[in-house]
């Protein structure tokens, strides 16, 4: 695939000067790290994580938070869309921003405090009134999800506060595609779109989103199971189709490449989940075409879907080339490139769980 990258669609290396330069230090600092593989002692990569901090999103981001931690109104840190303090949170882990900053730690902490709910482990909505912690029965999947894969991304890894909210999607995430009746519990009665008659396409996606973030050495038989079932889930749908009608698009909006995404979804996204899982399946053949017949001829991609104007800060520009959306597409096409190279060299296509296609 990197081959295909250079020969037809502009210069490997012209695309990733591009993602280097200077003006994007995130970008930068991705694209080093994930692309290149440069370790975090690497000269180039400690000074775009420092850049990162002082300009760009994340530092316009720090420079409106307040002294608690959170951003605006407190007690709407979910309501507040897409300005309160998870979205917030949630950018600074998409932006890489440094887990050792003292605002990152204050973020970290204020969700901790009013989100989590402290007996199930899940992330709520909105807190009690009483005792300022996440209520039960505001407990979604989606925010739960983004939440721990934000909280792994900025350095909780090792809190046992993170890994009771793993805990909670692997208990509470379904991966059905329909049922009679819809579960009946304090945690699922509250919201039908949810907890209804069928798995929330977003739930699923970013509680995958969470448990990918997890090292693979960190992974336990739990969590390996339920990542298999999330991404079964995804494999009938062949990501962006009504399982039922694999004829029918669910959402033509998955088609069109974002970032950020905050609560939905997109098939780049998805391919992404798939690549850094390491998992190929022939039912993915369809959304990585879609994804390669977007690509422009100098080998970049657009940025065509966008929440700017409704956040605290502004990612690039909706209808331009996009560095995030370029670099998050080249990396599935590399990943992938490497997963099929090794089973070739391994000569044992099907332990990989790699089907060989015109990929």
């Amino acid at each position: 695939m990197s081959a295909v990258l250079s020969a037809q669609h502009g210069s490997r290396d012209a695309v990733v000067a591009w993602l280097l330069e200077p003006d994007d230090p995130a970008v930068r600092y991705t694209a080093l790290t994930d692309l290149l593989y440069r370790p975090q002692d690497d000269p180039d990569v400690t000074d775009a994580r420092s850049s990162l901090m002082r300009t760009g999103p994340v530092a316009e981001l720090l420079a409106l938070q307040r002294a608690d931690g959170s951003w605006g109104d407190p007690r709407r840190f979910y309501t507040a869309k897409y300005t309160g303090t998870v979205w917030s949170l949630l950018l600074l882990a998409e932006l890489a921003a440094d887990p050792a900053h003292p605002g990152v730690r204050r973020a970290a902490e204020f969700i901790f405090a009013h989100s989590q709910h402290p007996e199930s482990g899940g992330f709520s909505m909105e807190s009690s009134n009483k005792t300022g912690t996440g209520l039960a029965s505001g407990t979604i999947p989606c925010l739960t999800g983004n939440m721990v894969y934000s909280l792994i991304r900025l350095g909780y890894l090792e809190d046992t506060r993170l890994w009771q909210a793993i805990d909670w999607i692997v208990r509470w995430q379904r991966a059905d595609d329909g049922v009679d009746a819809p579960p009946q519990d304090p945690i699922t009665s509250r919201f039908p779109m949810c907890w209804g008659l069928h798995s929330c396409h977003m739930g699923v996606a970013k509680t995958l989103k969470a448990l990918a973030a997890i090292p693979e050495a960190r992974r336990t038989p739990a969590v390996r199971l339920k990542i298999d079932q999330l991404t079964e889930y995804f494999l009938i749908h062949h990501l962006h189709r009504k399982s039922h009608d694999l004829a029918s698009t669910a959402k033509p909006g998955w088609l069109k490449p974002g970032f950020p995404l905050m609560y939905q979804t997109d098939n780049l996204e998805l391919l992404g989940l798939f690549a850094q899982l390491r998992m190929w399946d022939a039912r993915l053949q369809e959304a990585m075409d879609l994804l390669l017949a977007r690509r422009l001829p100098d080998g970049r991609w657009k940025l065509e879907n966008t929440f700017n104007g409704k956040m605290n800060v502004l990612i690039e520009q909706k209808g331009e080339p996009s560095k995030w959306i370029t670099l998050k597409a080249m990396l599935i096409l590399e990943r992938f490139e490497k997963l099929s190279q090794q089973a070739d060299r391994e000569g044992d296509i099907q332990d990989h769980g790699f089907t060989k296609t015109r990929l």
